[in-house]
């Protein structure tokens, strides 16, 4: 178990490792929200790449897996292993090959995401709400926002699409960019 002074001592280190890169962490968030901001004004372009990235990031995992899974072919789950890295490398194929359908069937996986994190969220909150006191409504409203997006992205198929996957990775890019510039200008305004 971690002791107070364990993570005061913790704190105190990444807030002197923060200081000290301020200008790295800088950089990545203004790099951040700009490639948010450019996600925002072109969704469809932005969908688009993100489908490409998967299905290059399938395609070398599951090479890379084949590769690893043939060294080591003397292991136990030999099969369970080749069959896991053969579907990575055939779902980086498809992604790159039919992109613009990928970008259908990810918004499809990511309404039906929203859908069950928002249904599990509202859960969670009810269940804790006595723990929670005044806190619980907030993971209520989350869970909330979280059925409404799933429900615009869902039944605005299949145009939705189009801007879905670029419109939510734009923001989720801008927030954490600005976070980042926030936290940089924090540091290097702190007297620690």
């Amino acid at each position: 178990m971690t002791s107070p002074e364990d993570l005061s001592r913790l704190q105190s280190a990444m807030s002197k490792t923060v200081k000290a890169h301020w200008k790295a962490f800088l950089f990545e968030g203004i790099l951040l929200a700009v490639l948010g901001v450019a996600a925002l004004i072109l969704p469809p372009l932005a969908s688009l790449a993100i489908a490409i990235f998967l299905g290059w990031m399938f395609l070398i995992s599951g090479i890379g897996g084949l590769i690893v899974t043939y060294w080591a072919r003397s292991t136990p789950g030999f099969w369970w292993s080749l069959i896991s890295a053969a579907l990575a490398v055939l779902a980086g194929m498809l992604l790159l090959a039919r992109p613009m359908q990928a970008v259908l069937t990810l918004t499809i996986v990511l309404g039906a995401y929203f859908l069950a994190e928002g249904v599990a969220t509202i859960m969670y909150a009810l269940e804790h709400r006595r723990e929670l006191s005044g806190r619980w409504s907030w993971l209520l409203i989350s869970g909330l926002v979280d059925i409404a997006i799933s429900f615009m992205v869902i039944t605005g198929l299949p145009s939705s699409a189009e801007w879905a996957i670029g419109v939510l990775v734009g923001i989720n890019l801008l927030f954490g960019g600005a976070t980042l510039i926030g936290m940089a200008l924090a540091a290097r305004n702190s007297n620690t």
